[in-house]
């Protein structure tokens, strides 16, 4: 029998997929839980057990992971029909990976805790690579008895965990790295224009410019990519807008004025209009190129009579 306890893990898309791999080749028994099953498969090949609820998986352990697109799916992992609510012991633990709002995050945390449950929020921060590369920088609100409990298991995710403060911290620290993400992008997006219409090497500034002072995650990763014309996704556009939906709503309860991510949010807005919001968030530059293009010529009306 393995001397490790078993985990739960539900959510095992681009993000969740390659994390909860990482803890089944650490030794841990795992149970899973998506609403993809075909998704688990990889997983179950190496060893995982399927559980067909999430209640059948918090039944399986005192630790469980979540890795879900919005805050209405932790809600329903957490509380809907047949929901890990039910199932799990007084003395369990979740820890929440995905990124939801804050707000909501402190609720769960306190209704899980008036059934003896501890809740982490823990969003991620590195990409789908830092997924697969166990890279990731986790930040981590919740009470720090709990954290470090964690923390071993967490190691094997990532290669910095933070604990910055009690219940909700991580998603609001999450949010303002959203924020960075997304004004990034305006500013890769822009000198990529700017380089093109002047006929410099795309190729080579963004090589010579990623480690000088205006250099950065977007213009390492996603320059290249926009060069290249690969708008695949690693993260979605509409999930941007997502977690931007988030950000701002956090900014209106403190009274703070974004006007730079609200911009962001209008270029992203512009590309789901043009039927691209599963496209990567690389995709801002479509938008870019269609300011740019010149417009197309009009035939002169016919005269009548």
């Amino acid at each position: 029998m393995s001397a490790r306890p078993p985990l739960g893990f539900i959510g095992l898309g681009i993000m969740g997929g390659p994390m909860a791999g990482h803890l089944l080749q650490a030794g841990y028994p795992l149970f899973v839980h998506t609403r993809t099953p075909a998704r688990a498969a990889p997983l179950l090949a190496r060893g995982a057990r399927w559980c067909e609820q999430p209640a059948a998986v918090a039944a399986e352990c005192a630790l469980l992971l979540t890795m879900v697109t919005d805050t209405s799916d932790v809600e329903q992992v957490l509380f809907g029909p047949h929901g890990a609510a039910e199932a799990l012991r007084p003395g369990a633990c979740v820890v929440d990976l995905s990124t939801i709002s804050p707000e909501a995050t402190r609720d769960f945390a306190a209704r899980l805790a008036a059934r003896g449950v501890t809740l982490l929020d823990a969003p991620v921060t590195g990409g789908d690579s830092g997924a697969r590369n166990a890279t990731l920088t986790i930040m981590v609100g919740g009470p720090a008895e709990a954290v470090e409990r964690v923390r071993p298991i967490l190691a094997h995710l990532g290669r910095r965990i933070v604990h910055v403060g009690p219940s909700g911290s991580g998603q609001m620290l999450k949010a303002c790295n959203q924020i960075l993400c997304a004004v990034n992008l305006i500013a890769v997006c822009e000198a990529v224009q700017l380089a093109r219409a002047s006929g410099l090497d795309v190729a080579q500034m963004l090589e010579t410019l990623g480690t000088g002072a205006g250099g950065s995650w977007a213009l390492t990763n996603l320059g290249p990519k926009i060069a290249a014309g690969d708008l695949q996704p690693a993260f979605m556009v509409r999930l941007i807008q997502k977690d931007l939906r988030i950000v701002q709503a956090a900014a209106q309860r403190l009274g703070v004025p974004l006007p730079g991510t609200a911009l962001a949010q209008q270029l992203f807005r512009a590309v789901e209009a043009a039927g691209d919001g599963d496209l990567g968030t690389q995709a801002m530059i479509r938008v870019y190129e269609r300011l740019a293009a010149p417009p197309a010529a009009t035939p002169a009306r016919a005269r009548e009579g």
